[in-house]
């Protein structure tokens, strides 16, 4: 969510253009008008519903770029993964999958595309290559030795949207989330939007993500209820990060509106850049009305993620601003003696030709900040700079697991220079962004060790990805090595998922736990994983049905809760679910009972949260008989029921 804020331009988009037909003729245009709106999250499911009708490379990679966009890096790697693949697609989609791949810790996999990409574009910058070529082969070393933290979520400040941007705050925290909450909602107005007689943008959901708007909340106490900050912005759109001066007195922060100096474009989204404003607390305790940063240029750039230096005199802030090294860079503007800002400076000594965010000094003026352009992990990793002089020393990636293979950003310190809170996307959050706090003192007393196998051949898989979740905790990953084997450290008294997964193969998902264990020791635990065939049939055991019935029995459903299983395990796979007859009865009674069927089985897994794009009913009747007993041929009961049958095909991985 936070990339609304910075994202590859650093733009914010509020959009002002015609809806589309309910009438449309074709779902691809309807798709289409959604994607050039920014409207992902509802194109993605239009475009997957035009993909399952004809597949085209046009819907594979607009699916995988609307999910590369809601930051879902399973879908997106799945999508890139099919668009790189067909007939006349662009070495863009091999970029988009080798990044996909490193977003979801396939490293090794990764390596593979960024060279199949760059042996296909051949102009690739020696400096680019080296920074993906490097992360990869860095972040292996770095997975397989992680350093002894583990990130906390913070479930009492997360929601299942995006939050993040946590500062501690008058012995309570404020932060920065999207959430949809009518009880906390601002009463301040909303502006008129209505531009060449086209519809206004949704005001409590944001086309992009589909969630509600950035709003800074106070939390005061882990006993006091969640609020909005009592600050008067002006919009009913984004607002979000702040930071605070010393003494708690006035605060700078980032927030999207609509001013009279907006260019509008007809029948066009309108950019509406992200802007910096301060605001002065009064005695009487109410916060003035927000002052303009001198740099804030609506039509031309963004500036934000500010950060206020305690003596209030340096003001740090990423921008997208004209003659910056890269997407983002970093800049600082002095306070000079008449109280003015300065012009902004910027900092080439960490910026690079991706993206910096998330500037923070800590007392000893040691700096960190947040970067794309650098060696780590993928995404947005977290950088310690130790001052040298009057410059920027040693840059250093702060390793795993503080950082991860998505976004980490928007950190704050405690006095000493430690992190105190954290935001990132990575897998096992709350919602799609979360703040989590750091435990540097967590005591690791057990090892787990284990290897990854072929179910079918027994052969042992390497560059699997291992994933060991804490229950009601934290999730650290981990590389098979050459042998297949992995391990992770242990806490005491604590429960664990370990699964694995590996491109082309189902994943297996073990339980274990150290709860109760008193003596030092290593737990042992092999996965095994099943290669996936697309159009094979898969037979569901036990799926029966009354006579002349298609309803889901009690013990039908037992069944289907298993494949429910495999889909939510592996959600980038779809299936066709076919029921079958015997020959007795009319053929076309026969094909018309197994449609009924096999359709009253897809309505129970989409009722268990499978989405209805995954999965296809297919009656086929007698069609498809295992044996030889056809209209005519005498057979068994035993005979007859082998082809009474529910299946089931991967028919896109």
């Amino acid at each position: 969510m936070k990339k609304i804020l910075i994202g590859t331009c650093f733009s914010a988009y509020c959009l002002f253009a015609t809806g589309f037909s309910a009438q449309a003729q074709y779902v691809i245009k309807d798709a289409d008008k959604q994607f050039e709106l920014f409207n992902y999250s509802k194109a993605a499911d239009l475009y997957e519903q035009a993909y399952k009708k004809k597949e085209t490379l046009h819907a594979a990679e607009r699916l995988a770029i609307a999910y590369a966009n809601m930051y879902n890096y399973k879908q997106a790697e799945s999508w890139f993964a099919i668009a790189s693949k067909m007939a006349g697609s662009k070495p863009e989609n091999t970029l988009g999958y080798a990044k996909a791949l490193q977003n979801n810790s396939k490293y090794s996999e990764a390596k593979v595309q960024y060279l199949n990409y760059i042996e296909q574009k051949k102009d690739v910058p020696e400096r680019q290559q080296a920074v993906w070529i490097g992360s990869c082969d860095s972040a292996i070393k770095w997975i397989r030795n992680p350093k002894k933290v583990e990130l906390i979520n913070q479930k009492e400040l997360n929601s299942t949207q995006s939050d993040w941007g946590a500062f501690k705050y008058q012995n309570g925290v404020v932060f920065t989330s999207d959430r949809s909450n009518s009880k906390l909602e601002s009463n301040e107005s909303r502006p008129f939007l209505r531009f060449d007689g086209t519809k206004e943008p949704n005001a409590n959901v944001y086309g992009w993500t589909g969630n509600g708007y950035l709003k800074l909340y106070y939390k005061a106490s882990s006993k006091d209820s969640l609020a909005l900050f009592p600050i008067k912005t002006g919009t009913r759109y984004h607002v979000g990060s702040a930071s605070f001066t010393a003494d708690g007195k006035t605060m700078y922060f980032t927030l999207t509106r609509i001013t009279d100096e907006l260019e509008r474009l007809k029948k066009q989204p309108t950019t509406v850049n992200v802007e910096i404003f301060s605001s002065t607390k009064s005695a009487d305790g109410s916060w003035s009305e927000p002052v303009s940063f001198a740099y804030n240029n609506v039509n031309e750039y963004s500036v934000g993620d500010p950060f206020i230096t305690t003596d209030g005199n340096s003001l740090y802030f990423a921008s997208n601003m004209p003659g910056g090294l890269g997407g983002t860079d970093i800049y600082v503007c002095l306070k000079t003696d008449a109280g003015e800002w300065g012009k902004p400076i910027n900092l080439k000594e960490v910026n690079t030709p991706g993206n910096e965010r998330s500037p923070v000094f800590d007392e000893k003026d040691n700096f960190y900040f947040s970067s794309d352009g650098r060696v780590g992990m993928g995404g947005l990793d977290v950088y310690q700079a130790l001052r040298q002089g009057g410059g920027i020393g040693v840059i250093e990636n702060l390793g795993y697991p503080f950082n991860s293979p998505q976004d980490d950003f928007s950190f704050s310190l405690n006095e000493k220079g430690g992190i105190v809170y954290l935001s990132s996307n990575r897998e096992g959050g709350v919602g799609s962004d979360d703040i989590y706090s750091i435990d540097q003192k967590a005591i690791l007393a057990f090892k787990l060790e284990g290897r990854v196998f072929d179910r079918k051949t027994s052969d042992p898989l390497t560059e699997a990805v291992v994933t060991l979740s804490k229950v009601n905790g934290s999730v650290i990953k981990t590389e098979t090595d050459e042998n297949g084997f992995y391990e992770f450290n242990l806490a005491k008294e604590s429960e664990y998922n370990v699964s694995a997964e590996k491109t082309a193969y189902r994943s297996d998902v073990e339980n274990l736990a150290t709860i109760g264990l008193t003596t030092s020791e290593v737990l042992k635990q092999d996965l095994y994983l099943e290669a996936i065939e697309l159009m094979k049939g898969i037979r569901l055991e036990n799926i029966y049905y009354d006579f002349d019935k298609w309803n889901i029995r009690p013990d039908a459903a037992v069944e289907l809760d298993k494949l429910v299983k495999i889909l939510l395990e592996n959600p980038t796979i779809w299936i066709e679910l076919g029921s079958h007859t015997d020959s007795r009865g009319k053929d076309g009674y026969n094909l018309s009972l197994s449609q009924k069927r096999a359709e009253s089985a897809v309505q129970y897994i989409i009722s268990k949260g499978i989405a209805k794009n995954r999965i296809t009913a297919k009656g086929y009747g007698e069609t498809q008989l295992l044996n030889k007993c056809s209209n005519g041929v005498e057979c068994s009961d035993a005979d007859h029921q082998l082809n009474r049958r529910t299946e089931f095909k991967i028919v896109k991985q």
